[in-house]
């Protein structure tokens, strides 16, 4: 019955939620089936790769000032209205949470006969980890009645494109029929294309000849709250939280390297045109200087016969072929990473860009002539991304602190589309455990919670019937990360003291419980873990088999038992304030129990340490870092054990990522004003000339050269430094408590549900702060052991 109740009260949330998202979407496309028709070819193999052009005429009697219209499409799609782009699309989820956009098309439109043009493909069986997929189609819906012409039905007709073939990739290094590299890649093929057979101008060709045919109907759309009653219909349809992505033009900025060819000047920033001669073969190293996420354009004539093989890579390889060194150097270095293969037709206008984004800073454009020579007329990029809006500042007189700011915004950016990644280039998964620092960066230097929020769905949706969370989501492979189902209810924790939405963090708190009932099941009387199932993945460790921390024989570990700890605590804390008293008693029980376990059996009187075992033999930042995080650390003790854990002797390190967790330990033990000090892989990176965050503390042979957990100093300088933070739900009171070493001087400003927060520091003279605090906020300011109240607006404190 208790269940059941849940269960009922879950769902009453869950609608409220749905409700508030989609109040822009009438109600009929809410709950009732569709007008419009899911489409798709009418032969060939629905489920197989193939690329499909879908179009229709439509005729308006006059201009029109809104033509609003939802749209989704099974693996993706790309939109023309008239020739112009008009948007691409859906964000990625899951069958039973199909995500449709929601569109005017207004701008586009005519009075007359207008054309809308949609590309779809379906990278089948080499389609990338995080894309589900059920089969190619395109839904089209009018969203009133006088946008329903456009529906998608049988008077749409389509074509496929037969000049793409996939170009799959090997992470077993190469191979004869792949493009070979070395480490885990599951973000998708690139794209071999004959120009010669591919469909040109077909966002305004005309329609005719017997290739367009009349699509073949599916079924109806089904949104998720209404009964669908058709099995060939699984898209069960949501309107996306998630906006189209930002677009920027860019440019590269110089080449590298040449052989074979001679770039002109102002080649490839220019309007200056690269001849490659008849019977040549010519290799040109272009470098952006920074690493993006692009659609690169490139635009050539002539060539007939020939090929360009396009190679994308975040830096170039050592002859190991798998350690990088500077990012900056190219001599001696050799290019490996996935590829485009383009075959020239000869004709004078040819242009490629690649069906999905590609993630680079080098790109190597391997160009071989036949009879014909070949000129590239034009290269050029469009940048794409999340459209996040910097809303951070930080006024500091120390140029490192402003690189570190501007590299770590630079890997949050790169790191987050459709959803947040674990890094763009290799794999384009949600982790759990990196979107929660990402989901930080984000509040932290946005206050844009539509990112987080959608990370928080997805993750709530992937939920097994145990109850235990997938470690990435959405992934067409169920792997489990169990520490990361605790992260969530962390993450949960760190939206309710740092976002706005109440009911949102209240919809969770069904799944949080059945997360902490499937741990429950793998502790032992005294509430110490037990043989816990799946991957037990903490950190990367190098003594650490495959980032799991040290067990004994029984599977018991201080760090996994510190960590459902901390997932009591955190679910507590949202039960006392959003939830039910009863859950809350229940968690401050086990958290009771467990805290006593963990101090009987992993506290090393003679190492004045926690182990990571109860036998003792090993020690790590982690285990200790995670008590001072849990509160289990007697105050009296906190600062002689942070020291110890700051100097990290005898103790496995903690990597780039879980110094987020290190960092936040040593500043709770009162070490903050040192941060600045422990920045030292960091440096590293920038020794090394990357312009982004490396994915582990091995910088030099680091698969990824992208991983957004590690750019917590984005949140650590405005938290840390500038001393600013949440000090109760929803951030509606807060607390400025600067941690600034040696800096005399120094301010910022950050977003915050209500406005802005600025803080302004100066140590020398009449030494003062300065804190403008949004209307209706209030506060503490604390500095050397004294508290101030702070008040709405500008708040001036003595020092």
């Amino acid at each position: 019955m208790r269940r059941l109740f849940l269960s009922l009260l879950s769902l009453c949330f869950l609608l409220a939620t749905q409700r508030s998202v989609a109040q822009d979407v009438a109600p009929r496309f809410l709950n009732q089936p569709w007008p419009a028709e899911w489409i798709t070819a009418s032969d060939g193999d629905p489920e197989a790769y193939g690329v499909y052009l879908f179009r229709k005429d439509i005729e308006l009697p006059g201009g029109v000032d809104t033509f609003p219209v939802h749209i989704s499409a099974d693996n993706q799609y790309e939109l023309y209205v008239n020739g112009e782009f008009a948007a691409r699309g859906p964000a990625k989820g899951d069958l039973d949470h199909w995500n449709y956009d929601r569109l005017d098309l207004a701008p586009f439109l005519t009075a007359g006969r207008n054309t809308v043009t949609a590309r779809v493909w379906n990278a089948g069986a080499y389609r990338q980890e995080a894309q589900i997929t059920f089969m190619t189609g395109l839904i089209v819906q009018g969203a009133t009645p006088e946008t329903a012409a456009i529906n998608t039905d049988t008077s749409w007709r389509y074509r496929q494109d037969p000049g793409y073939q996939p170009v799959p990739v090997s992470v077993y290094g190469p191979r004869p029929d792949m493009i070979g590299m070395y480490g885990y890649y599951v973000a998708g093929p690139g794209d071999r294309v004959d120009m010669a057979g591919r469909v040109k101008d077909w966002p305004t060709a005309p329609a005719t000849g017997p290739e367009w045919r009349a699509a073949r109907a599916i079924s109806r759309g089904v949104p998720r709250n209404s009964v669908g009653m058709d099995a060939r219909q699984p898209w069960r349809l949501v309107p996306s939280l998630v906006p189209p992505m930002g677009r920027t033009p860019e440019r590269f900025a110089a080449v590298r390297r040449a052989e074979g060819v001679i770039p002109p000047d102002g080649f490839p920033r220019g309007s200056a045109r690269l001849l490659v001669a008849a019977r040549t073969t010519a290799t040109i190293l272009l470098d952006q200087s920074y690493l993006t996420n692009a659609f690169p354009t490139f635009t050539f004539s002539g060539g007939a016969g020939g090929r360009v093989v396009l190679t994308y890579a975040e830096a170039l390889y050592e002859a190991d072929l798998r350690t990088k060194n500077n990012r900056d150097e190219v001599a001696g270095k050799v290019i490996l990473g996935r590829q485009d293969s383009i075959f020239t037709d000869g004709s004078p206008q040819q242009s490629f860009t690649p069906l999905s984004y590609r993630t680079y800073r080098y790109v190597q454009l391997e160009i071989t002539t036949a009879e014909d020579p070949l000129t590239v007329e034009d290269v050029a990029a469009v940048a794409v991304g999340f459209p996040f809006e910097l809303r951070s500042r930080l006024e500091s007189s120390r140029p490192e602190m402003d690189t570190m700011v501007a590299v770590g915004w630079r890997t949050a950016r790169l790191c987050a589309m459709d959803t947040y990644m674990d890094c763009p280039y290799w794999e384009q998964l949600q982790y759990i455990g990196d979107t929660r620092i990402q989901a930080m960066v984000t509040l932290y230097n946005t206050g844009d919670d539509r990112l987080v929020k959608n990370a928080l769905n997805l993750i709530n949706y992937s939920r097994q019937p145990e109850g235990i969370t997938l470690s990435r989501y959405p992934t067409n492979i169920k792997q489990i990360i169990a520490p990361f189902s605790l992260w969530y209810i962390g993450m949960l924790r760190d939206y309710m003291m740092y976002g706005s939405d109440r009911a949102f963090v209240q919809d969770k708190l069904f799944g949080a419980r059945q997360v902490l009932d499937y741990f429950a099941d793998f502790q032992a009387a005294d509430g110490s873990l037990v043989d816990l199932p799946n991957w037990s993945f903490t950190d990367w460790v190098n003594e650490w088999p495959r980032g799991i921390p040290p067990m004994d024989s029984t599977g018991r570990s201080a760090i996994l038992d510190l960590q459902l700890l901390l997932a009591y605590q955190n679910a507590e804390a949202l039960e006392r304030e959003l939830g039910m008293a009863a859950f809350a008693e229940q968690y401050r029980a086990r958290a009771d129990q467990l805290a006593a376990t963990i101090q009987r059996k992993y506290w090393s009187p003679g190492r004045q340490l926690y182990a990571d075992t109860p036998d003792h033999d090993s020690f790590s930042q982690h285990a200790n870092a995670l008590a001072i995080l849990a509160g289990i650390v007697p105050e009296a003790e906190l600062t002689a054990l942070a020291n110890r854990l700051r100097v990290g002797e005898g103790l496995a390190p903690a990597s780039i990522y879980f110094r987020y967790y290190l960092h936040r330990a040593l500043v709770r033990a009162g070490l903050g004003d040192d941060y600045l000090n422990w920045l030292d892989v960091w440096r590293t990176n920038l020794d090394l000339g990357l312009t982004t965050w490396a994915e582990d503390s091995d910088v030099a042979g680091a698969r990824s050269d992208c991983h957004a957990w590690g750019s917590s100093p984005n949140v650590e300088f405005f938290r840390t430094l500038l001393g600013i933070d949440s000090a109760s739900p929803h951030f509606k009171t807060v607390r400025i408590a600067p941690h600034l070493g040696e800096i005399r001087s120094i301010g910022g400003e950050m977003p915050h549900p209500a406005g802005t927060i600025a803080v302004r520091y100066e140590l020398d003279g009449s030494p003062r702060a300065t804190v403008t605090l949004p209307d209706g906020v209030t506060g503490t300011f604390v500095w050397k052991g004294n508290t101030t109240p702070l008040g709405s607006g500008e708040n001036v404190v003595d020092l």
